[in-house]
């Protein structure tokens, strides 16, 4: 990451690449809800950061105003096409809908078997090593694994999966150049499996793509197939990956938690939704198209919105105790998923493959804390995660 000027003032000069949002965001945003609940900032040519879940769910609710062209606040201009996410009504809805069936809970039930292999391929070589990194040895690798499983491809490319999606999503926010070359070599690799399904169609999510149809019938064209490619890729790994890294996060330093989920699996799942709250992982941002004002905040139009779901998630207003984690929640209509017409198709898929990850993990190290003698790192950009986990268990 670059150096970076400090923030002088959260309120009229806030960096989300900052060390401090980076670590830990939380009373930054509290303070910011309490003073100033739409803050701006003069960085990436303006942008602004509304707190409040009323306000965030407005702006998703209002394509009007609020376009989906630009979805990243990042430095420089480039701008990365992956429809649906990327684009406004109507051209949004008919590729959305295509892209729906391989995500419904039918078809979801359809991989937990897989992915449960995975899981326990993963947690063998963890205990035979005896410590691990539980976001670089493990989380990292279920939703990869996965989405091969998925796209028909060899499980071997995780790698480079992993590669692009550090270079787009998080050293891409200040490196331009890296940003085009992990975009240049994923829309390379995805045209090579475009034209081998042509070629041949089989029973996987790139041959799916391709029998897909318009509602006037005709067939998507390959830049649509590969955009949709390209968003299933960097919005469908990083995002399921830094949820299952803070899960394991959180239980590795609350010992009580850990414990009663050990004791009580069946919590599991509403404990996942939970922490699917307090550390949602995905913060989008929308381009203003129109003069507007959200929450008494004038907003000009050509600058960015940056629409943060975490924050919502921590909205007092709408969560009793909000920046308590309280892992038997009753009532938690959080939106991790997001808001509005672009929210999460994968949520499923992304419920599953965490479920399955703590439920095995827990089932065979339910003794884990954080390493003390080595780095615990946060990423930046988009998508908020642990990067290094180091954990010791036993």
């Amino acid at each position: 990451m670059t150096l970076r000027p400090p923030v002088a003032d959260w309120t009229s000069d806030w960096d989300h690449l900052d060390p401090s949002w980076l670590s830990d965001p939380y009373p930054i945003w509290r303070n910011l809800r309490e003073t100033c609940p739409v803050a701006h900032t003069g960085r990436y040519r303006g942008v602004y950061f509304p707190t409040h879940y009323g306000d965030i769910r407005e702006i998703a609710y209002d394509p009007e105003h609020f376009s989906s062209r630009r979805v990243v606040v990042r430095e420089g201009d480039y701008r990365v096409n992956s429809p649906p996410i990327t684009s406004d009504p109507p051209d949004h809805r008919p590729l959305r809908m295509a892209l729906i069936p391989p995500f419904t809970p039918q078809a979801v039930a359809k991989l937990e078997n897989q992915t449960r292999i995975v899981c326990g391929e993963l947690i063998d070589a963890i205990i035979a090593k005896g410590t691990c990194d539980g976001a670089v040895d493990y989380a990292q690798h279920i939703p990869v694994r996965v989405i091969a499983h998925m796209l028909g491809i060899p499980a071997t490319d995780g790698d480079r999966f992993r590669n692009w999606i550090t270079m787009a999503l998080q050293d891409g926010i200040t490196n331009e150049a890296l940003l085009k070359q992990a975009e240049s070599e994923i829309a390379a690799y995805f045209s090579e499996q475009i034209k081998l399904r042509r070629e041949q169609l089989g029973d996987d999510l790139v041959s799916f793509l391709i029998r897909a149809r318009l509602p006037n019938g005709d067939p998507f064209s390959d830049h649509q197939v590969l955009g949709a490619l390209r968003l299933l890729l960097v919005a469908g790994i990083d995002t399921t990956w830094s949820a299952i890294g803070s899960a394991i996060w959180h239980l590795a330093t609350v010992p009580a938690d850990r414990e009663r989920l050990v004791s009580e699996p069946k919590l599991l799942p509403i404990a996942i939704e939970e922490l699917l709250r307090a550390y949602a992982p995905v913060t989008m941002a929308r381009e203003i198209v129109d003069d507007v004002a959200v929450g008494g905040c004038p907003m000009k139009r050509g600058q960015m919105v940056l629409l943060s779901f975490p924050a919502a998630n921590r909205d007092p207003d709408k969560f009793p105790d909000a920046d308590r984690v309280v892992i038997d929640r009753k009532e938690n209509p959080h939106v991790a998923f997001g808001l509005g017409i672009h929210r999460c198709i994968g949520s499923n898929l992304a419920r599953m493959e965490m479920r399955v990850a703590m439920e095995e993990w827990l089932k065979r190290i339910p003794d884990f804390r954080l390493d003390p003698t080595r780095s615990m790192t946060w990423s930046q950009g988009t998508v908020r995660g642990p990067r290094l986990l180091p954990i010791l268990f036993g």
